[in-house]
């Protein structure tokens, strides 16, 4: 049997039992709209750590390496389209079965396929913000002027890496121009909460009081070994709440979970959103 077609019930049968939903998302949502996951199905990473919160704000050199990468990074997330995982979890939110979608993700590939309860854990990379005047800016403004003011690290191919990131030579890093702030000449960071930062209060406060009035809590394409998602899972189980995960491989909250099930998110939600009906 399709190992798809097997599954499928048994998180009808989740969803019929428990039908309001808080949904967590992870990388593995993206991986079909060509966006690579930090780790691999055993939860290991699969590259290098990514550059902190503290490296950023606080290493000139380090900032120099991030725009360098993101530079050729930034068109992959940029141009994704939704898959039918972020499709899937749009109609059952509109079919009132998500209550709230956390994502992990920074790419809002939820919003563009048409989920409106989102909250964005980690933020947004489409917007970038000043750290000394608290301006915003959309990211494609910053990559054009990164494109006039370094054609030649501009003109070259890279490996595409997670969230914006590629892999350059060091060489052209070094001859990176950075951009500023156009208002005061400040610090300009990605509006993203990189490791090591710490996620906003309210966006925390909010994903427990939603979890509080939902049904169940559904965690779908990701390890969970970030403390920021996993503690959701946490607070689930102590508020006897039903937790359902969709991973293909291992994740922290498996011992946690009352229904796991091993496999793509992608193929799974789809199905099951085109079986079900109405919650309201």
């Amino acid at each position: 049997m399709n190992p798809i077609h097997a599954t499928v019930p048994v998180l009808r049968r989740f969803l019929a039992d428990f039908p309001r939903l808080v949904v967590i998302s992870g990388a593995g949502v993206s991986i079909a709209s060509g966006i690579p996951a930090y780790r691999d199905r055993a939860g290991v990473w699969q590259h290098s750590p990514p550059i902190t919160h503290q490296e950023f704000v606080s290493d000139p050199a380090r900032r120099r390496r991030y725009w360098a990468r993101s530079l050729l990074g930034w068109p992959t997330v940029r141009d994704a389209r939704p898959n039918g995982a972020h499709l899937a979890l749009a109609r059952l939110e509109q079919r009132g079965h998500v209550h709230l979608l956390i994502t992990q993700n920074v790419d809002r590939l939820h919003q563009r396929a048409g989920s409106a309860a989102v909250i964005d854990l980690h933020g947004r990379v489409d917007r970038v913000r000043c750290l000394a005047c608290a301006a915003t800016v959309p990211r494609e403004v910053i990559q054009q002027q990164l494109l006039r003011d370094n054609p030649g690290p501009g003109s070259h191919a890279a490996a595409v890496r997670p969230d914006g990131d590629a892999d350059i030579g060091d060489e052209l890093i070094a001859e990176m121009t950075i951009p500023t702030c156009a208002g005061c000449g400040g610090t300009l960071m990605p509006d993203v909460v990189f490791f090591g930062g710490t996620v906003p209060r309210e966006r925390v406060d909010a994903c427990r009081d939603a979890i509080a009035e939902a049904d169940a809590l559904l965690a779908v394409g990701s390890s969970l070994q970030v403390y920021s998602g996993f503690r959701f899972c946490r607070l689930a189980r102590d508020l006897g709440k039903p937790i359902a995960i969709i991973n293909p491989g291992t994740t922290r909250g498996d011992p946690l979970a009352t229904v796991k099930l091993a496999a793509d998110c992608e193929p799974l939600l789809a199905a099951l959103a085109q079986g079900s009906g109405s919650g309201r």
